[in-house]
């Protein structure tokens, strides 16, 4: 309604007395939305919205096609609110082009979506290896819960073709981002939580973890350190160690992405993004024996 007044060049303000949340809308009737415009634009805005309002008598209710049908098939969960779903799929850059200001990014449902998940693993990893020391348990949930396996999860999900993104970001190639996936994940993971409960989060994590979980059995499958593993094989054919440069840094001090970039005798192999320095350098020294043996 607002979009169809200021078409007409009638400058209009929405109002509401729900307190702003992590949800968009108010919801169940439990707030009031209201759009206000000038006392002098107050007829001719009733006539703009009267000539656009439609009268149906003896129709039937059809259900608006849910665009996220297909990725909802995919990981296994049928949203009750759609909404939800749409909400942590929705990057800060697509936010931050709406000029309606009704919509609103993912990055309190990533806060949400992070604990869960933290929550959830530590849970698993408790119950099937209870014999394991504190220490070797947190090993392996960092591992887990690291931008390079979320971002692996999203991708086998094809999260990123799903997320909505902004112009800018889209043409820098948001959907393949690890940090974006990553990120998006863990929103999706808050987004099952707030619309099914924990179980239904739970089960779902259980789900996609299940074969990463086993390999836990086999710590060096989970914990390689690909750093080692990479300046081994460089020093094996002469050459000097590698070097890891942090190339960028995104997001608020309280949950920043490191990107960093690993060189093998001054040349960029490859560059990996993580929620430390560590794990991005971790994430590049994977990426460049990947490319090294292959190439």
């Amino acid at each position: 309604m607002r979009g169809l007044l200021e078409a007409h060049g009638i400058a209009s303000l929405v109002s509401s007395d729900v307190p702003r949340s992590i949800f968009p809308l108010a919801v169940d009737g439990i707030g009031d939305v209201r759009i206000s415009v000038r006392t002098d634009d107050a007829e001719e805005a009733q006539r703009i919205i009267a000539s656009h309002r439609t009268e149906v008598t003896g129709a039937r209710v059809v259900p608006l096609r849910n665009e996220f049908d297909a990725f909802e098939r995919i990981i296994g969960y049928r949203f009750r609110d759609p909404g939800l779903l749409e909400h942590a799929l929705t990057h800060t850059s697509r936010a931050n082009e709406d000029v309606s200001g009704g919509v609103f990014d993912n990055e309190s449902m990533e806060f949400l979506g992070d604990a869960v998940l933290g929550f959830a693993i530590a849970d698993l990893l408790f119950r099937k290896f209870p014999h394991q020391d504190e220490g070797w348990k947190s090993k392996v949930k960092a591992s887990l819960v690291s931008t390079s396996s979320l971002a692996r999860l999203a991708e086998r999900l094809n999260l990123g073709e799903h997320l909505l993104l902004g112009r800018g970001e889209e043409k820098t190639g948001g959907r393949r981002k690890q940090a974006l996936l990553a990120d998006g994940y863990e929103a999706l993971i808050a987004a099952i939580y707030l619309d099914g409960g924990v179980e239904q989060a739970t089960t779902f994590i259980q789900r996609q973890f299940a074969d990463l979980i086993n390999e836990a059995r086999e710590p060096d499958s989970v914990m390689r350190d690909f750093k080692s593993a990479l300046q081994e094989r460089v020093q094996s054919n002469g050459q000097p160690p590698p070097e890891y440069l942090v190339v960028g840094e995104i997001g608020p001090d309280h949950h920043k992405t490191f990107q960093v970039e690993v060189r093998v005798r001054g040349q960029a192999v490859a560059e990996g993004s993580g929620r430390s320095k560590k794990e991005a350098e971790q994430e590049a020294a994977r990426l460049a024996l990947q490319i090294l043996e292959t190439g």
